[in-house]
């Protein structure tokens, strides 16, 4: 059957829409030798080449999806190359075969804690896409005096430069003086939300750990740096929280 290109090489592993989108444009891509337009439909017996490469799509959609975990460290980008020279998280990843690892979202450069890949460019679309409404839970430090008139306007909604946003749950962790722990959860991944949030009450965010994706948690006997796979349950209830 014949689906969109972008589509249809996501769904193999050969990056996100977006990235597919970019390799189009930059004449990457060829569909039975000729270059490739964004949002043509292909079938599995046509010839496609990426960077003059062929790839052979009917093995590809018979693989399941790969899902791996990443312990993110301070200083790390979420790209696959860095213009500045900084690390980034691909460079610690297991290397795959006839595919590559995906992002599921990004965390922001000083932030550490649970990062997802797939291999599935379509499993990763639809985990970050805001109307599967999947819950990020982040473990953040605050500097500065928090009052529950903070916590409500925080849980109410607050409005950012790029929009309405705010948390939908918040928990006191503890802590001693003007540093304090919380656990808070978003329904989505814009640029620095949690910082930006917090930093709309006044208050700075000395440290960010993020705990939960979906319905994973971040493993507490695992080190920063660290990489595993899911096992095919875990992927199954990602997959279940997805909200249709």
């Amino acid at each position: 059957m014949a689906d969109r290109i972008q589509k249809v090489l996501a769904n193999a592993g050969y990056g996100s829409r977006r990235e597919i989108e970019k390799l189009i444009n930059n004449g990457k891509i060829k569909v039975n030798g000729k270059l490739a337009t964004i949002g043509q439909c292909i079938e599995e017996k046509d010839q496609v080449a990426i960077n003059s490469r062929p790839i052979r799509l009917h093995q590809q959609r018979k693989k399941k999806p790969k899902v791996l975990a990443y312990y993110k460290q301070a200083g790390e980008v979420c790209t696959r190359r860095d213009e500045k020279g900084r690390e980034t998280v691909f460079k610690n990843l297991p290397r795959l075969r006839n595919s590559r690892w995906i992002s599921i979202g990004r965390l922001d450069l000083n932030t550490t804690g649970l990062l997802l890949f797939t291999t599935d460019g379509e499993l990763a679309n639809k985990l970050m896409h805001p109307s599967s409404e999947i819950e990020r839970e982040y473990a953040v430090r605050v500097f500065g005096r928090v009052t529950n008139e903070n916590i409500n306007t925080l849980l109410d909604g607050v409005e950012l430069e790029d929009g309405f946003a705010k948390f939908t749950d918040i928990v006191d962790s503890g802590g001693k003086g003007t540093n304090h722990w919380y656990h808070v959860v978003v329904m989505e991944g814009r640029n620095k939300e949690v910082r930006r949030l917090w930093e709309s009450q006044g208050v700075q965010v000395t440290r960010l750990i993020r705990t939960r994706f979906g319905s994973y948690i971040l493993p507490r006997k695992k080190r920063v740096g660290q990489f595993w796979r899911l096992d095919e349950k875990e992927i199954k209830s990602l997959e279940n929280s997805i909200r249709s």
